[in-house]
């Protein structure tokens, strides 16, 4: 059978972090969405999604095609149904679609399907913020999926464990002295990553390949870093989704941050208000600030976008894409896509400059910056223009 993610009606809530990518490609708990269904399928994915992301995330379809869609996280129960599905089939939850069949090239018409319901519980991404306030849940059952059957890198006497049996360590893991309690959530370290002298992890927490925390960070879970990443400092209830860095001291706490951002020295965030009221967040779909329900809620942060040392956010402020932000003083909580400055003013941030930095970024971490990732910013560009001053 051939499986398609999609990106599904929620996609533009979950800006600015899909501009650069369909929603199977957002990282919650261990892995991204898509590579959770993979693994759980045993099959590769192929994407419907934006026209203007095609070129770099294609659909490819075939005679017979299971289509799902890409918020819904898997569970067991869900992904045998799914392989169960026959023709004219579709399975919703409470008038949620989340999957259906399909034959190539095929007018599909709802009304005809037999419609099969999910009984079982699931997680579904609505809202960024979704994603760190799922983060444990979600990290928990890729723990379970990852580790199954398998056995952890020894862990040197030096570290101090707390429920061991919840920590995992891939191969050439690199960590001598610091504290690591599983207690209140799994732990997993994945392969050539380092943990310096010093530092305290609390589950439940993940740390891709080749990823570096520094010493003497303090980690509170559910927090995620992805593959070549960097953590110092303080960290709570966040996902650095990969290529990233917050390298020093300084907070970041209930946050999204996209891929190749970075966070300068003794930077901070706030993520709660000082009146304890529920966080409103600028959310694209309605053009305008959303109330969020959560008294909890930091920063949301796209891709390639980076902040100067000292750098102050309030709470829940959302960055687009490639955005460079600096200077004192609070900037305003919602920054538009290729924006340059701070508090005292932002001016646009050149497309060619931002090209220029995205290719030292991305050198430096040996992976490339495409003639098609350009094009995807062109098109990024243009979109925000409207946010941006004239």
């Amino acid at each position: 059978m051939n499986y398609i993610l999609f990106d599904g009606e929620y996609r533009d809530n979950l800006l600015p972090l899909t501009y650069t990518k369909p929603v199977a490609d957002l990282r919650i708990g261990i892995l991204t969405i898509r590579e959770k269904w993979e693994k759980y399928l045993g099959s590769t994915t192929t994407t419907v999604t934006e026209d203007y992301l095609a070129n770099k995330f294609p659909m490819v379809e075939m005679e017979e095609n299971v289509m799902i869609n890409a918020s819904i996280l898997p569970t067991p129960g869900l992904v045998e149904m799914i392989k169960n599905l026959k023709a004219s089939e579709a399975i919703y939850k409470t008038g949620e679609l989340i999957a259906f069949y399909t034959k190539e090239q095929e007018e599909v018409d709802f009304d005809s399907y037999k419609q099969l319901e999910f009984n079982g519980e699931c997680i579904q991404i609505k809202h960024s913020w979704d994603l760190f306030s799922y983060n444990g849940e979600a990290l928990e059952a890729d723990f379970d999926l990852i580790t199954e059957g398998r056995e952890s890198a020894p862990i040197p006497e030096t570290v101090h464990c707390m429920n061991k049996d919840r920590i995992f360590l891939e191969e050439d893991v690199e960590i001598e002295i610091g504290v690591l309690n599983a207690t209140k959530g799994a732990i997993y370290i994945g392969k050539h990553a380092q943990v310096m002298e010093g530092s305290m992890i609390r589950g439940p927490f993940a740390m891709g390949e080749h990823s570096v925390i520094k010493m003497g960070t303090k980690v509170y879970g559910p927090t995620t870093l992805g593959p070549k990443s960097k953590i110092g400092g303080e960290v709570n209830n966040a996902i650095l989704s990969g290529y990233c860095s917050k390298g020093h001291d300084g907070y970041l706490g209930n946050a999204v941050i996209g891929e190749w951002c970075n966070i300068g020295a003794d930077s901070n965030n706030s993520n709660l208000k000082n009146n304890y009221a529920n966080v409103k967040i600028w959310e694209y779909s309605a053009e305008r600030f959303v109330d969020t329900g959560l008294q909890f809620c930091g920063l949301i942060m796209g891709d390639h976008s980076k902040c100067g040392i000292n750098t102050m956010f309030n709470t829940g402020t959302v960055i687009g894409v490639s955005a460079n932000i600096y200077g004192s003083n609070f900037p305003r909580n919602f920054i538009p896509s290729f924006s340059w400055g701070g508090a005292a003013g932002l001016t646009t941030y050149a497309l060619s400059k931002a090209f220029e930095t995205a290719k030292l970024v991305t050198d430096r971490k040996h992976e490339d910056f495409t003639e098609e990732d350009k094009r995807i910013m062109e098109h990024i560009f243009e979109v925000s223009s409207k946010y941006r001053a004239k």
